[in-house]
């Protein structure tokens, strides 16, 4: 015991697998400045700034991020971990997965991994970092993997698929960052979280990525050819089920019925 008046203090070096992982990752990561022309008056417009996070996978200086955060910009730059700003440009995009390639010039600083997203687990660790309300630059965050396999409706008329679910905190800004396993590697990009169900039940904990293996799909496309390709037939459609098909004696019990074709479409062009 020290005598009164004399503070002990012992020195301990911690590290641990999160840390270790989050040294290693972490000056990958980048916050995405993006201008948005915003309209003002009938006659003009003026310029905002969004922001987002967003994470280097190559050498030569390809960033992932969302698609949403770069949505509609007229200018984008990224913000490196170690502070510097370097002028980015948009190689392309996928709205329906929510995910964009940048490209910077010069080298990367640092580059994240990929990681299989199939091989995770629930109750599996995982790492969120990212720029959270566009100040709190390279954030890090804990969570587990609380589901896999979830769609989220997007209420713009399509659903995003196979989403990731984790309670890492996931807030406005950290959209485009990379979800880290233990192992060091990107097993998703995080890319919404839900506040509140429709009953207006407050929540807390609903963060969700895309996978990774479709992130790797879709940003392979992109760099190659400059945009990612999906399959389109041009219908709007409702499924029937038994009980339909018995109210409208309908042939059959289960399929598709057409309720519109679009003109020009593939669907329309096929004959349906």
């Amino acid at each position: 015991a020290g005598s009164a008046g004399t503070l002990l203090v012992e020195n301990t070096d911690v590290e641990t697998t999160i840390t270790q992982v989050v040294q290693q990752v972490g000056p990958a990561v980048v916050t995405v400045v993006g201008t948005v022309q915003v309209p003002v008056t009938f006659f003009g417009y003026t310029t905002s700034e969004v922001s987002g996070s967003g994470v280097f996978i190559s050498e030569d200086g390809y960033v992932l991020t969302n698609y949403h955060v770069v949505e509609d910009t007229t200018e984008l730059w990224v913000i490196l971990a170690d502070g510097s700003r370097r002028e980015a440009t948009l190689v392309g995009g996928d709205v329906y997965a929510d995910i964009a390639v940048l490209k910077t010039e010069g080298p990367a600083p640092a580059t994240a991994m990929l990681g299989n997203s199939d091989a995770i687990d629930r109750g599996e660790t995982v790492i969120a970092i990212g720029s959270p309300l566009g100040d709190f630059t390279n954030s890090v965050t804990v969570g587990v993997v609380s589901a896999t396999g979830r769609s989220i409706d997007t209420g713009r008329g399509y659903k995003i698929l196979d989403l990731i679910q984790t309670d890492a905190a996931i807030n406005e800004g950290n959209s485009g960052g990379p979800l880290v396993n233990l192992a060091g590697q990107v097993v998703g990009i995080n890319t919404l979280v839900v506040r509140s169900s429709n009953s207006g039940a407050v929540a807390e904990g609903l963060g969700f990525a895309v996978p990774a293996n479709t992130v790797q799909a879709v940003a392979q496309q992109i760099i190659e050819t400059g945009r990612f390709s999906r399959p389109y037939l041009g219908i709007s459609w409702q499924a029937i089920s038994p009980y339909l098909a018995r109210r409208y004696r309908l042939p059959v019990e289960w399929g598709v019925y057409i309720t519109a074709v679009e003109p020009g479409s593939p669907a329309n062009q096929a004959g349906l």
